[in-house]
């Protein structure tokens, strides 16, 4: 995968942004550190740096131009249907100058058009330009696997991989408040929002279409729910295990080597299982924690490998090696983003990049087949009885227990307590509050000038109601794209790591949402047509095994090691000059984290510290 960034001036001089563009590629580099290059056309200009994953040879560097010389394309991600292409457009007659898949997409939009977003399986941001016309397209796939943000105004139109790449085109930095108190709630910020005004996130299954300086934006594709009520729970296990053999399958293409993130969980087990039995010697990689057993799940993870007879390598990171981690994410990152899992991430990308360039996931299997603690406690909302009444009653006992995430007892109270008040909400304000880290009361008491949400937040929770496969639906269009895949995507590529996510296949969650919600959860269990589909192939102890989350030790950090960097930032001095935050309701949450119970005191105070480095960096 690889960096994209361009501009279309509406004064057809798009030549005069030069050194804006070259100064935008090389902000991409980490994204794709094999080759880059420029390409200007009266009103457009493109750029690209390039991760050679497909036919690294120079001649598929991009941007790339056709034979005969109409359109030139900068493509960022995988088109894993490409060889099927590839021979019906040379049956066809076309004629190809690489092996490459991005050839292949360009011709395949000259056949098409833009209708050609429908045909292609995989994850891109791409940009197809049309000299004799004078056109742009920019497009992003269908679940936002590839991230591309925006920038409009009167002048021009400027896109690019990251935020940073746009910058430099000399935009004016002004903070957008609504993404302020949305970060504050979610620990990212929500598309088409980005930290700054006048920046968006291209909406996953969108595209942008230019053409006589007009600028329309478009919904290619959407998740379609519609029930089938004929399919039994076996034939549905079936058609989805096929489904995903040929995803993990596709995926397996590759010019330079491959291996799979192997955490020790379901998922990724799951796809090391098929990888492994599609591949000769597969090379698996997991990452532990020498001083924290508590988050480290390498035993589960070491069962799978010895299973499947992979070549698998176990990164074991003291709590400094992963402290020095964290200077790296927080200098990468464009706008504040606040899950601390980033920081693993990282590491493993990084480490994982010194044997392979490219690694398969488990990335999206939990917001597909109800796999967040969050999706097990809503289930019981709907259908807890005799469990939701003792749930409430067990409140004022739960308010005085210590609560925090660092012991498994002080979390399931922390849990049990958030589980009480959740049911006590309608169906919107449930999945709100637990799929928040920060409540209303809290946030509008730090914020000095409070500002209302009612309308993104509206718009967010516009799907919820008693289905509980409404809530799959907007967790795959609220948390998938802006937290769990934007943190996948820009911590390994920040290291030059393509990951791929056999899991978002669109021929299986297109499936998925034909089946009814028990066919995913019940009482029991989450997962349910995941763990059926492969109980013949994993061991028991691994389809057994508890969600356990990809977190680190921010607790001990904030009190111990990261604590002089808190106070500096947050200092009584630092927040007053800054004007944003309220220096009181930030010493309540420094005293809350040295307590003994800490609650969400760590969580809060990462958000506001990851805001705070942030806005030294841009602002100060």
């Amino acid at each position: 995968m690889c960096g994209i960034c361009g501009i279309y001036d509406f004064n057809d001089n798009a030549e005069k942004w030069t050194g804006s563009l070259k100064q935008s590629v090389s902000l991409l580099k980490n994204r794709g550190p094999n080759s880059d290059g420029i390409f200007f056309h009266k009103n457009t200009g493109l750029g690209h740096t390039r991760l050679s994953v497909i036919d690294t040879s120079d001649a598929a560097n991009q941007p790339l131009t056709d034979n005969t010389g109409r359109y030139t394309i900068v493509f960022n991600g995988e088109f894993y249907n490409y060889p099927y292409h590839r021979k019906r457009l040379l049956e066809k007659g076309f004629v190809f100058k690489t092996q490459s898949d991005t050839e292949v997409l360009l011709n395949l939009y000259i056949e098409q058009g833009e209708s050609f977003l429908n045909e292609i399986n995989g994850c891109f941001a791409i940009a197809i330009y049309d000299n004799k016309e004078e056109t742009l397209l920019i497009a992003r796939d269908r679940y936002g696997i590839k991230p591309l943000v925006f920038y409009k105004d009167n002048q021009q139109i400027i896109f690019a991989s990251e935020i940073k790449a746009l910058l430099c085109f000399g935009i004016t930095k002004t903070l957008n408040n609504e993404a302020v108190k949305l970060y504050l709630h979610l620990n990212y910020i929500p598309a088409p929002l980005t930290i700054f005004e006048n920046v968006y996130k291209l909406l996953p299954g969108h595209f942008i279409k230019i053409k006589d300086k007009k600028v329309e934006v478009k919904k290619y594709y959407s998740i379609i729910q519609s029930l089938n009520t004929k399919i039994t729970f076996n034939e549905a296990v079936e058609e989805f295990k096929h489904l995903q053999e040929e995803s993990v399958k596709r995926r397996l293409i590759s010019d330079v080597p491959l291996g799979t993130f192997l955490s020790g969980g379901l998922d990724s087990s799951i796809v090391t299982a098929i990888a492994a039995n599609n591949t000769s010697k597969l090379n698996t990689f997991s990452v532990g924690f020498k001083e924290d057993a508590f988050y480290d799940e390498t035993s589960s993870a070491q069962i799978i490998a010895n299973k499947f007879n992979t070549n698998h390598t176990v990164f074991s990171l003291s709590r400094n090696d992963l402290l020095s981690e964290i200077t790296h994410v927080l200098d990468y990152l464009d706008e504040p983003f606040a899950d601390s899992s980033s920081i693993a991430v990282s590491a493993l990308s990084r480490l994982t990049k010194q044997n392979v360039t490219v690694a398969l996931s488990g990335d999206g299997a939990d917001e597909l087949h109800a796999g967040y603690n969050k999706h097990f406690a809503y289930y019981k909302a709907l259908n807890g009885g005799i469990v939701n009444l003792a749930a409430k009653l067990s409140l004022p006992f739960l308010k005085v227990l210590p609560k925090s995430r660092n012991s498994s007892f002080s979390n399931k109270a922390r849990q049990a307590q958030r589980y009480g008040k959740g049911i006590l909400k309608n169906d919107k304000d449930r999945y709100w509050y637990w799929s928040t880290f920060a409540g209303e009361n809290y946030i509008n008491k730090l914020l000095v000038n409070n500002l209302s949400v009612e309308k993104n937040k509206n718009e967010i929770l516009k799907n919820i109601n008693s289905d509980f496969n409404s809530l799959l639906y907007t967790d795959m269009n609220l948390v998938l794209p802006n937290d769990m895949l934007f943190k996948v995507d820009m911590m390994s590529m920040s290291h030059g790591l393509e990951v791929r996510v056999p899991m978002l296949d669109h021929t299986i969650v297109d499936f998925m949402f034909t089946l009814p919600s028990d066919f995913k959860i019940d009482n029991i269990s989450r997962k349910k047509l995941l763990r059926s589909a492969f109980a013949d192939i994993l061991p028991t102890e691994i389809l057994s095994k508890p969600k356990h989350g990809f977190e680190v030790p921010l607790l001990p950090w904030l009190q111990k090691e990261l604590n002089p960097m808190l106070n500096e930032l947050l200092s009584e001095s630092a927040v007053n000059k800054q004007g944003l935050f309220n220096f009181s309701k930030i010493q309540n949450q420094k005293n809350k984290l040295h307590s003994v119970s800490p609650s969400e005191s760590p969580v809060h105070l990462w958000n506001l510290l990851v805001f705070q480095y942030w806005w030294n960096k841009y602002f100060n």
